[in-house]
């Protein structure tokens, strides 16, 4: 053997000196501490056992050697720190400056089971079901508990039990030789075995952790197909006190994602005389989470991670069934891919042997390592302790996680080195507040993190198709208004810098006509005006979606009540509430700002700060005033903590862009409007920031699809098409010759005449119509590819010919017609000058 391949069978447990050994199947087991390895060679999910974080009140000890390894490890994680400030690209660039301020989420207090939600996907994404199989199929035909896996339930000693020594095979009955303590690996129940006088034993199915597991048929129910549940070792009190409250506390739950229990009987055990108990469970045929991961391949034979959008589709039914645990003051405490089945088009959640009451101080904590939360052990499980499990599962299924056991063990690899986070920001996001050391900064419920979760995965499905999927928002109401519609400035001067003549006073002679060599446009100053307009930021910010009012507030009625926008009449009405509150301050400091009494607000948010640090609608707040003032670092940070929040929240995108475009991180600010437009476009501020910043970068035509990709049900729906009518001409023939531009001539005149069903007034119609115009003249006189003089009765151009008489003809008669249109003296002389310019020398 050589010595890589000798390394690789070296234990990877550093208190361990075995081997591993091949048992078969390509599965290996250390021939001294007779674990698997904690990293497969080739990417495959392991199975860490389910074990004793703490013992129970009365048991001799506190927890195995197995869990206490695994308590000694994290003493030298991490979790001392916060890794939840600051993760995103925007403010990892900014100077230096950061913030270790958390956002904690005032929940909205409904944790109720069912959301209504229909299949597997949430209608989002297409998961492939999972045939239920013959029952009969599943049942082992030797079943044994392998000597890998046998150890003394005591406890205090977890010591390896029924192991070979030399030609002699381990005994699967007998007597711990470190504690004394009684084990039996025996199945206790044989085919054929009627339990109850009810349930015809068929055979064993698997042993896990906490017990046997036989199918059977229910003879007084309809011949169903049930599971009966028993004990490895009926001696050991922390095992049989966990059966029991199985059986006490999930007799009552009927959820669709939770196995049914049925019943609890008792079995006399004709060979020992001892009286078994068993557990009668719901048979749930289908496939583990685990065996879903590693049915993937790839083509070098490594273990192929899930989708993330399938993963994401697990996790929130996941969330659902522990929501309707939580509901009942009930806490899983032990979620993996192990304990999770698909069965058709639906996720069960399977082995309930972990499962406690929240007021429960007395009983055994069960946990699995790098899945379990880290202060589990010290202060117990708690609500944000599941969340953790479902986070540490999603991360285990979605790349391959080595070292989630022990490096990894209470935190995640660095996004840098992971495909999918970098991919998936707003993942990487959640797998952070959800596995946050301090459980308080961690989602304040199931719902809340599988509403988040299901944002997320309505970005990723939005990204990988192309087709948004939009959702209203439980925490933001709408964009107020959309600002910069307009992105360019006003033409200055003439809309064909080679087709005007100049007209001297006093004649009406015009200049020699232009010469017919091939003339191009001088290139623009390098201190020439930007192609767009600069974003106007403080009216930007006060155009973001507004947070929702806190149902909990005591003036939210009256807030729901006022009908003034006005910022003034606004600040007036705000004096007769009922009582002070945080909203009705909050509605202060945005009238303030609104008013341009920005010092007023600050005060406010600093006074609230003060009170309510942690507030997520005060740092929302803190982020609009800093925008408003120009502190546009501040502004990004407080945002940043926002997404880091609400990660399936388009919301704090919207503003990062913003805060990203005024701090010209272009490439920032085009991902994260990119995101929110791809997801839902009721946003259409992230569409027009987007094209700004295309355009800004050189990206016409990216800029012209962003913009026609408007909805025609959007009331932005013309200014958006009159925009990527002039981005598709803007400075366009600096570069002539170089892009077939008639292209774009053509299709800009296409948009023009098809805006006047779309209700565009006459003097931005004629407008558009120069501005093609002369940009068509500017093509033909600078001899652009296909700029030929065409045939008579060939192409035209919005009703005039594509040619030199043509064009002029149609600019004089769009200039005549705004003459027309115009309200000022001066500005009808100026316009009719202009067609005189452009009109074709004619003898009459």
């Amino acid at each position: 053997m050589s010595q890589a391949s000798q390394a690789q069978r070296a234990c990877q447990r550093p208190d361990c000196d075995g081997t591993y050994e091949d048992v078969g199947g390509g599965e290996l087991y250390c021939d001294t501490c007779g674990l698997a390895p904690v990293v497969s060679s080739t990417g495959m999910v392991g199975s860490p056992p389910t074990g004793m974080t703490r013992g129970g009140k009365g048991s001799s000890g506190s927890s195995s050697s197995r869990s206490s390894s695994r308590g000694s490890s994290r003493t030298s994680s991490h979790s001392s720190r916060s890794r939840r400030s600051v993760s995103g690209r925007l403010s990892r660039a900014l100077s230096g400056r950061s913030t270790s301020r958390s956002v904690s989420v005032r929940s909205s207090g409904s944790t109720a089971g069912s959301s209504g939600r229909g299949r597997l996907g949430v209608g989002l994404v297409q998961v492939p079901d999972v045939p239920r199989p013959d029952p009969r199929a599943m049942v082992q035909e030797n079943p044994e508990v392998p000597e890998r896996k046998r150890f003394c339930s005591r406890s205090d000693c977890g010591a390896p039990v029924g192991r070979a020594r030399g030609d002699r095979p381990g005994r699967t009955e007998g007597f711990c030789t470190k504690c004394g303590h009684p084990y039996s690996f025996v199945p206790k129940l044989q085919a054929g075995d009627v339990v109850h006088g009810q349930y015809e034993v068929v055979g064993c199915l698997a042993h896990g952790g906490l017990g046997w597991v036989y199918l059977a048929v229910d003879r007084a129910v309809s011949d169903r197909w049930v599971v009966l549940k028993g004990l490895l070792d009926t001696g050991d009190q922390d095992a049989m006190a966990a059966a029991i409250s199985e059986r006490r506390f999930l007799a009552e739950i009927e959820h669709a994602n939770i196995v049914r229990i049925y019943n609890f009987v008792e079995h006399l055990d004709q060979r020992t005389g001892s009286l078994d108990g068993y557990i009668v469970m719901e048979y749930v045929g289908g496939k583990s989470l685990k065996e879903i991961a590693n049915s993937r391949r790839t083509p070098q034979g490594r273990r192929d991670p899930l989708p993330v959008e399938q993963a994401c589709a697990y996790g929130i039914e996941a969330l659902e069934a522990l929501g309707h645990l939580h509901s009942r003051n009930l806490l899983y405490c032990d979620f993996k891919v192990d304990n999770a089945i698909q069965t058709e088009d639906q996720l069960k959640l399977i082995d309930m042997g972990a499962v406690r009451r929240m007021d429960d101080e007395e009983s055994a904590i069960y946990g699995t390592v790098g899945y379990q939360a880290p202060e589990v052990a010290e202060v117990g499980p708690s609500v944000a302790s599941d969340l953790y499990t479902v986070a540490r599962t999603l991360a285990v299924l979605t790349f391959d996680f080595q070292g989630y056991t022990n490096v990894y063990i209470d935190s995640l690899p660095d996004p840098d080195n992971i495909e999918v986070f970098q991919r998936y920001e707003s993942f990487y996001r959640l797998l952070v507040r959800a596995t946050d050391p301090d459980p308080a900064r961690r989602f304040a419920s199931a719902q809340e993190m599988a509403e988040q979760l299901t944002g997320v995965l309505r970005e990723v499905v939005s990204l990988q198709t192309g087709r948004a999927r939009p959702s209203l928002s439980t925490l933001f109401g709408p964009e107020v208004r959309v600002t910069d519609t307009e992105l360019f400035p006003k033409p200055a001067g003439e809309v064909s810098r080679l087709g005007a003549r100049v007209v001297r006073a006093g004649k009406k002679t015009a200049t020699p006509p232009a010469t017919t060599t091939p003339v191009l446009p001088v290139a623009p100053a390098p201190n020439a005006p930007a192609i767009v307009k600069p974003i106007a930021a403080p009216a930007a910010a006060l155009a973001l979606p507004v947070p929702h009012v806190d149902p909990a507030d005591p003036n939210a009625g009256f807030l729901a009540g006022l009908m003034t926008t006005a910022a003034a009449e606004l600040l007036g009405a705000l004096a007769a509430a009922p009582t002070p509150s945080v909203e009705t301050r909050l509605r202060r400091v945005r009238a303030w700002l609104e008013n341009g009494d920005a010092a007023t607000a600050h005060e406010t948010l600093l006074r609230l700060e003060d009170e309510r640090p942690d507030d997520w609608r005060v740092v929302w707040y803190r982020g609009v005033a800093a925008l408003v003032t120009g502190d546009q670092e501040g502004a990004a940070l407080a945002f940043d903590a926002i997404y880091d929040a609400f990660p399936g929240e388009p919301a704090p995108k919207l503003a990062l862009g913003l805060c990203a475009e005024v701090l010209g991180q272009l490439d920032n600010a085009a991902e994260y409007y990119r995101l929110v437009w791809s997801t839902d476009p009721s946003y259409v501020s992230a569409a027009f920031g987007l094209a700004r910043v295309q355009l800004a970068t050189g990206d016409r035509r990216g800029a012209v699809g962003t913009l026609e990709s408007v909805p025609e049900s959007s009331i932005h729906f013309v200014a958006a098409r009159v925009a990527a009518v002039r981005a598709r001409l803007r400075q366009h023939t600096e570069v002539a010759g170089a892009v077939p531009f008639l292209d774009d001539l053509t299709a800009a005149a296409g948009q023009v005449e098809a805006l006047d069903a779309y209700g565009l007034d006459p003097a931005r119609r004629e407008q558009l119509s120069a501005e093609v115009l002369g940009c068509a003249l500017d093509w033909v006189l600078s001899g652009g590819q296909g700029s030929a003089p065409p045939a008579p009765g060939g192409r035209a151009l919005l009703g005039s010919g594509l040619d030199e008489r043509g064009l002029r003809f149609g600019l004089e008669r769009s200039y005549r017609t705004l003459a027309r249109l115009a309200r000022g003296g001066e500005e009808r002389i100026d316009l009719v000058e202009r067609a005189n310019r452009y009109r074709p020398r004619t003898w009459v």
